[in-house]
């Protein structure tokens, strides 16, 4: 049975490719190493490696993560990469969704 008190964050990575992945977890350091050294991680990140971390909110709920990380996959190329308008935005997203 999950443990529902467990607090997500969401995240953006930027590839070697220059593209970027946009994910949630519990342990966003863990998720990163299996992204790059397991076939736990996403298969679009095979062989896009090293990855960069370039964003990371705790976020709550998985319900709510689940929500905001929707809502970064729909946003253009450069406001992902713009690392303070990101913050801004998932900031009003958290805010909207609750």
């Amino acid at each position: 049975m999950p443990d529902h008190r467990l607090s997500f964050s969401v995240y953006v990575v930027q590839c070697s490719d220059g593209s970027f992945y946009t994910g949630i977890s519990t342990d966003v350091s863990r998720r990163i190493i299996e992204h790059e050294r397991t076939t736990k991680g996403a298969k679009y990140l095979r062989g896009k490696g090293p990855l960069k971390i370039i964003f990371e909110r705790e976020i709550g709920d998985r319900s709510l993560a689940l929500r905001v990380e929707a809502k970064i996959k729909k946003l253009s190329r450069p406001d992902k990469g713009d690392i303070r308008k990101l913050g801004v935005l998932v900031d009003s997203y958290v805010t909207e969704l609750i």
